[in-house]
């Protein structure tokens, strides 16, 4: 049978979804954190000259200038000046102070350069004004060899100002090392083990392997490893926790001490808080097993922790939430997100007649994707605003009276509430955070599952952990709650949760078993 084939026209209707360029730089610009769109910006201002700071706009320099200059020809006493409408003024009459000003708009001619007698004249008035005593004895100690300061020591951040680098754990051993009377081989070998080590300061690495990587005897390695397990921190390059904390004893003098012992014999009992149990292996009394545990406990389990890690980072609030008389206020924090303008000059040059047609494409690009981007961040403002709102709403107890008084929240209701899709809410409040009366919480924080209460109420599950928290507090380490008792303990308040929730809690919460929270007296 033969195919043949048809040619022909077919005409469907049909709806769907495109996304532009714009609109995912719109979603991106909505989930990021202020510090991600920080960079964005920065990256955005250094390839697209069209944009430029608020604070910082050649515009705003000129027109400073142009204020100077009216100014020095402003009219005689009596006649009245025109008035200059106010940032309120401007809001109010629906303008944002996002979008482009009238003052942006480009202008037919260019602002004129400061004369330079002016600045001349300024500078000459500010010598008479200076002390030169004290510029001698400050600042001016070579001046007999005719050298001359650098202009920008002034302007030079001091000493404690400046920023250095973290020593690294690599660089603090390499150090000591290098102050030490290692021979080279020596030191080949010992650097080749120092960085090696693991955040935390342990030797993964099996020594075999780092003989054949050297090409030197495995004995050789030992002895080498055995010195460096001898610098400070006490404890790094040990190949397991036993090892570490038994050479911090050694470092104390406590090599064959009780402590030592139970390090070496009997750590897996230690960890599980089986005192009893050691005692009896060992022949001693309870008391004394307590003493040697106190003294172990002392110890640092992660001897590179104080090298290793990442920087901190630090938390901007997006919103704040103050009360004001009854009600709850939400303000958006704009000093933390740049603010950005269309830059007058590429503007005036992108409408002169002289400018090439590439060229002037070129701007009207750029000119659209600043738009683009000036108008993705007000609307970013507006929908965590709004979004701030709407939580304010539903957690009104919680900002009254603290994390006991959350409600279950989930996506949907802020969605229906301010008309939005749930993964606009979702992305919203994603890595956003909310200075409040009760403290700085991310927005994700205030939506919460709920739990079946015995009055037929759902309790928010912030709450519940919070409840278990405070029961382990204030339980006795000698007699730590299990999970079963602390559901028992929780029914008795209302709230019906399984034990193998409470340990799911628990364990969120990163609280240890009963087991291991018992401590001997």
């Amino acid at each position: 049978m033969a195919l043949e084939v048809k040619l022909g026209q077919d005409l469907r209707l049909r709806q769907q979804l495109v996304m532009t360029p714009q609109l995912q730089q719109a979603i991106k610009i909505l989930q990021l954190s202020l510090p991600e769109l920080e960079a964005v910006v920065q990256s955005e201002l250094d390839s697209n000259p069209m944009l430029e700071p608020l604070d910082h706009s050649v515009a705003e320099a000129a027109a400073n200038h142009e204020n100077d200059e009216s100014a020095a020809n402003a009219p005689a006493d009596g006649e009245p000046l025109a008035a200059e409408p106010d940032r309120e003024t401007a809001l109010a009459n629906g303008e944002s102070e996002w979008e482009p000003t009238a003052d942006d708009r480009p202008a037919e001619t260019v602002a004129t350069e400061p004369p330079d007698a002016a600045a001349e004249l300024r500078e000459l008035s500010r010598l008479d004004k200076l002390d030169w005593r004290e510029y001698l004895e400050n600042y001016s100690n070579n001046w007999q060899d005719g050298e001359a300061g650098d202009p920008d020591d002034e302007r030079r951040n001091t000493l404690e100002n400046t920023l250095t680098r973290k020593t690294s754990l690599e660089d603090h051993l390499m150090w000591q090392m290098r102050m030490s009377n290692f021979d080279e081989t020596d030191q080949r070998v010992g650097a080749t083990i120092i960085y090696n080590l693991n955040d935390d300061g342990y030797l993964e690495t099996p020594l075999e392997e780092l003989a054949a990587q050297l090409e030197c005897e495995v004995d050789r390695v030992g002895r080498v490893l055995k010195r460096v397990q001898r610098l400070d921190p006490p404890g790094v390059g040990a190949r397991d926790l036993r090892e570490c904390l038994h050479a911090q004893l050694a470092n104390l003098g406590m090599e064959e001490s009780l402590a030592a012992r139970i390090v070496l014999n009997h750590l897996d009992l230690l960890e599980k808080h089986r005192y009893n149990e050691i005692a009896r292996a060992m022949g001693i009394s309870l008391e004394l097993v307590g003493g040697a545990a106190k003294v172990i406990s002392l110890l640092e389990p992660k001897p590179g922790r104080d090298y290793g890690g990442q920087e901190p980072a630090y938390i901007v609030p997006d919103v704040y939430i103050q009360k004001v008389g009854d009600d709850f206020m939400v303000t958006l924090n704009e000093s933390a997100v740049p603010r950005l303008r269309l830059a007058n000059y590429y503007q005036r040059v992108m409408n002169d007649a002289g400018v090439g047609a590439e060229t002037r494409e070129y701007l009207q690009e750029r000119m659209r994707s600043a738009r683009w981007l000036v108008k993705s961040i007000y609307q970013r403002q507006q929908t965590i605003f709004k979004v701030a709102n709407s939580i304010v709403k539903f957690q009104h107890a919680f900002f009254e009276h603290g994390v006991s008084h959350l409600k279950p929240l989930v996506l949907k209701d802020v969605a229906v509430d301010i008309n939005m899709h749930e993964s606009t809410i979702s992305r919203a409040t994603a890595n956003k955070y909310a200075h409040t009366p009760q403290g700085i919480f991310e927005l994700k924080f205030f939506f919460t599952s709920g739990v079946k209460a015995a009055d037929g109420e759902d309790v928010s599950a912030e709450t519940v952990k919070e409840k278990i928290r405070a029961l382990v507090a204030g339980e006795g380490n000698h007699n730590p709650l299990s999970d079963q008792s602390i559901a028992e303990i929780l029914r008795k308040d209302q709230i019906n949760i399984a034990r193998r929730t409470v340990a799911k809690y628990r364990q969120a919460l990163g609280i240890l078993p009963s087991g291991r929270r018992k401590r001997i007296a």
